[in-house]
């Protein structure tokens, strides 16, 4: 039309309608039918989706690390060792030194006895000299009754620690012919023998507890086993040390029998065991 053009010295000038026309047009056919601009906005919900999923998957793996059996027994190595480090850096013999405890009287001062006795033995502190010392501050009675309340939380605190942290790790490796015999026997008949364990001083007190806590006995039979069993040994040595400023006496010379003849009774129950284990 000639209304949309100008003609001057040959050059075609559109107008601005057309011009705007043909931009639009030019601009479709470079970018595509199918090209939108709204691309990244789509794939932004995805993007947010997978990082949540991603984190929490690091964290169950980090958690099931942390949980499994090999991390649980290094924990537990480091808490007895630990336990084992404190008895030496805090010197807990000044206690009964200086008078234990210190400020507190009658029941009070047997049940922070009691206490301190059971974490010392999972500190591996050995029952003899923290018997002797329970008759020697609360003298023969309450001394026993002391004691043997340590003696059953210790041993506790160590089975719970053992069965919790060290069992599924160390079950795998009982292969050898000693460790599956004691595993069975702890195993089939523990009550029986956890009382003869605790009843002859032969075996650590530290390790029956670990033993026992790696085996598939019971809560209830092992600490039956280890109330009904200690109290023998535990009666002795509570006795001389209440007894041991007058060593001749004939309680203290009783006491000291009683605790010489099971030693000596276990000895030869463990030698003799010795070759029954070999045989199997």
């Amino acid at each position: 039309m000639l209304d949309a053009t100008t003609r001057s010295g040959g050059t075609a000038t559109a107008t601005p309608r057309a011009a705007a026309t043909e931009l639009a047009v030019a601009v479709d056919l470079v970018a595509g039918p199918e090209t939108t601009v709204t691309a990244p906005a789509a794939m932004a919900p995805a993007t947010a989706a997978a990082l949540p999923a991603a984190r929490s998957g690091a964290a169950s793996r980090l958690v099931r690390a942390l949980l499994s059996p090999w991390s649980r027994l290094a924990l537990l190595v480091v808490l007895l060792a630990a336990a084992a480090s404190s008895v030496f850096l805090f010197d807990p013999q000044r206690l009964l030194a200086d008078g234990w405890p210190l400020q507190l009287g009658g029941a009070a001062a047997a049940v922070a006895f009691a206490v301190a006795y059971g974490l010392c033995t999972v500190a591996f502190v050995p029952r003899p000299l923290l018997n002797l010392a329970a008759g020697a501050v609360f003298g023969s009675q309450l001394g026993l009754g002391t004691a043997l309340a340590g003696t059953v939380l210790g041993a506790g605190v160590a089975f719970g620690l053992g069965r919790l942290l060290g069992q599924d790790a160390l079950r795998p490796l009982l292969r050898g012919r000693w460790l599956k015999a004691a595993d069975g026997q702890l195993s089939r008949h523990g009550f029986r023998s956890m009382m003869v364990a605790r009843l002859f001083p032969g075996v650590p007190f530290w390790a029956a507890n670990y033993c026992a806590a790696v085996s598939r006995m019971g809560w209830l039979p092992f600490l039956v086993a280890t109330a009904l069993g200690s109290v023998p040994n535990t009666a002795a040595y509570a006795v001389a040390g209440a007894r041991a400023s007058s060593p001749t006496s004939p309680a203290f010379l009783i006491a000291m029998a009683l605790i010489t003849v099971p030693a000596l009774a276990g000895t030869v129950v463990a030698w003799r065991k010795r070759h029954h284990l070999r045989g199997r």
